[in-house]
């Protein structure tokens, strides 16, 4: 039997079940009061799937409080499914796609993307590399911005690029990667070197290797970390013995094209959840040992605690 065709894809107790094993993995925890393992199920032919009242306090629950599935009328198995196809596609899956897929309309299913997504932020605070580690900073540009700037962060003007090419008024992007490992990204406002070096040196160990292009974002990097190695992209250099950013490359170049042939649109505002959304595919790829269905269970755990509303998520992204 292959895995997609696992019962919890498709009938309602089995997926309840799937994701309590899960999220209680310790023991039921009520949601209102915080006791653990004082509950039982409740009985009754109109009761619904998965509801359990807590002796302490007296109040239902079920595992969707206080998750991305709280308030939400959509099946479990369904949210399964969208989870597991979320988790195993390399650039995504478009709305109108899952919109297909599951049955649900278009807004139902870009809210349930937004929501899954929301469960794929790590929100790690742990510096990234060590002592002999390398970690690659790069950043990127995509999308036009909604409120133009008149100037580069150097205070010259920005001048027209053929074919669209440069950081002229685009979202700017800057991405942590450690070779053979993790990356953290962020959507910043500006991509200006006071922005940059706190990123640098707030998520990165002194200890670490950093390599970068030339960029002038990165220099005086040499005194805060173990050593800062650079190749001249101007001058045509790209790699100089194990001293690269193609990593940090690589990992641009799956998230661009994910956003053009997959997502096509989106808004400035909700960038940082699809950003968080390709960290977390890189951060559990095949090449680290984690497999479709490792990477679905490693998402599931990450939906505690992070409920969305339709309102706020139109409203501030």
């Amino acid at each position: 039997m292959s895995y997609l065709s696992s019962p919890h894809f498709h009938d309602e107790k089995a997926a309840y079940k799937f994701v309590e094993a899960r999220v209680w993995a310790d023991g039921r925890v009520c949601p209102h009061c915080g006791v653990v393992d004082n509950s039982g199920a409740l009985k009754g032919k109109s009761t619904r799937i998965g509801v359990y009242k807590c002796y302490a306090c007296r109040k239902p629950f079920t595992v969707k409080v206080g998750t991305i599935f709280e308030a939400s009328k959509v099946k479990m198995h369904l949210w399964l499914q969208a989870i597991h196809l979320m988790a195993s596609s390399k650039k995504g899956v478009s709305s109108n796609q899952l919109s297909r897929i599951l049955g649900v309309t278009l807004k139902t299913a870009w809210f349930m993307s937004h929501r899954i997504r929301e469960a794929m932020r790590s929100g790690a605070l742990a510096p990234m590399g060590g002592g002999g580690k390398v970690v690659e900073a790069d950043e990127t540009y995509y999308g036009k911005v909604e409120n133009p700037l008149k100037e580069r962060t150097s205070g010259r003007k920005f001048k027209g690029s053929k074919g669209g090419r440069g950081p002229a008024n685009k979202r700017a992007i800057v991405s942590l990667v450690e070779r053979g490992g993790r990356v953290r990204s962020f959507h910043v406002p500006r991509a200006d070197k006071v922005t940059v070096t706190k990123i640098v040196r707030e998520n990165i160990d002194r200890e670490s290797r950093l390599h970068t292009d030339g960029s002038r974002l990165y220099k005086g990097s040499d005194e805060h970390f173990a050593t800062h190695e650079t190749v001249d992209h101007a001058a045509g250099e790209y790699v100089r013995g194990d001293v690269h950013n193609n990593s940090a490359e690589g990992y641009f170049s799956v998230f661009k094209r994910g956003m053009r042939g997959t997502y096509q649109h989106c808004a400035e505002k909700h960038l940082h959840r699809y950003l968080a959304e390709f960290d977390f595919r890189h951060n559990n790829r095949l090449r680290l040992g984690i497999d479709d269905k490792t990477r679905a269970d490693n998402l599931i755990c990450g939906i505690v605690g992070k409920r969305l509303t339709y309102e706020t998520t139109r409203a501030r992204g």
